[in-house]
């Protein structure tokens, strides 16, 4: 499928042909199989993710606190005072639901990336909500992370709008097996959801060079909000970046997971989060199935390979170059 060329309606058995991997298959032969359940609180609850991988040496964004108890809500404001921007998030929510991101504030409140102004009674009330699930998987009660912004590299500037950009890598066995980076738009409310209306590009693993990119699963040239010509992006410090990805295979325990990276212009590729069990839109976002790659994973003999190795083998074999 070429860059930008577009989708055409088709029926499940010619998907299937072509390696599209669909909802069931990836919940009954990979996350089933490959993820065992007893880990999933591991990256269920992105505390537990930060903690497992600052054991590990994984450079994560900095934790400015926690928020576990209602009576610690009043306490926001002087948390966050000496932060010049910061992120509220549900220690246990998915799909970017719950995620405060203020950029910048004062007397006058706190600003959000959109320039719309929230008081702290208004930030306070959300980290009630969080305590309370309501972004939480399944409604459980649940923790606020406070979190430091993360200073997203010049190089995806006029990429992202209102957001930090991330990378998506599935991660299979310990082979990153594809990838694309989702960046964000005034449709997605400067969060990195594709559902939301961010816009998502796949990534070449060999190169870290865009393949395609889409939004509302539908092909786009430019960036809708900034103009920005998608395909010229680039991914910086890219075996860096897929080394970090593969190492999550062993930090987890998890067979098939996707791991959410940012790249912070002072600290370099840092992990955001970890997902048992990543959607399946990075395939509308590559033009490509995902079943030959994980196919081709599980018929080596891969239990002897290091990171270094993985990383290597998949950016020969799932290059668009190969």
């Amino acid at each position: 499928m070429g860059f930008w060329s577009r989708p055409k309606f088709t029926r499940p058995r010619v998907l299937s042909d072509k390696g599209i991997m669909g909802m069931n298959r990836r919940n009954i032969d990979y996350i089933g199989r490959y993820n065992p359940r007893r880990l999933y609180p591991l990256v269920d609850d992105k505390l537990q993710t930060k903690r497992i991988a600052l054991a590990c040496g994984v450079t994560v964004p900095d934790l400015i606190g926690t928020i576990s108890q209602q009576h610690q809500v009043r306490h926001l404001a002087e948390m966050v005072q000496e932060w010049p921007g910061f992120c509220i998030k549900p220690a246990k929510g998915s799909g970017g639901k719950g995620i405060t991101v203020i950029v910048r504030h004062d007397r006058t409140g706190y600003t959000k990336p959109s320039g719309a102004q929230e008081t702290i009674d208004d930030l306070e009330r959300h980290v009630s909500n969080i305590l309370a699930g309501l972004y939480s998987l399944g409604g459980k009660p649940d923790v606020a992370l406070i979190e430091a912004l993360i200073n997203f590299d010049d190089s995806f500037e006029g990429y992202s709008f209102e957001g930090v950009p991330d990378t998506r890598v599935i991660v299979f066995k310990g082979f990153p097996v594809m990838a694309m980076m989702r960046l964000s738009t005034d449709a997605s409310d400067g969060k990195a959801n594709l559902h939301q209306g961010a816009v998502g590009v796949g990534i070449d693993i060999g190169s870290g060079r865009a393949i395609r990119a889409v939004q509302f699963d539908q092909p786009v040239d430019h960036h809708p909000d900034t103009g920005r010509q998608l395909s010229e992006l680039q991914v910086p410090d890219w075996e860096t970046l897929l080394q970090l990805s593969a190492s999550c295979y062993e930090m987890s325990g998890l067979g098939y997971l996707g791991t959410d990276m940012v790249l912070d212009k002072l600290r370099g590729p840092m992990l955001l989060e970890l997902n048992a069990r990543p959607g399946l839109a990075i395939q509308t976002a590559n033009g490509a199935g995902l079943l030959p790659r994980l196919r081709r994973i599980e018929a080596l003999d891969s239990q002897r390979m290091s990171v270094a190795q993985r990383v290597d083998y998949a950016r020969e074999h799932f290059s668009i170059a190969s």
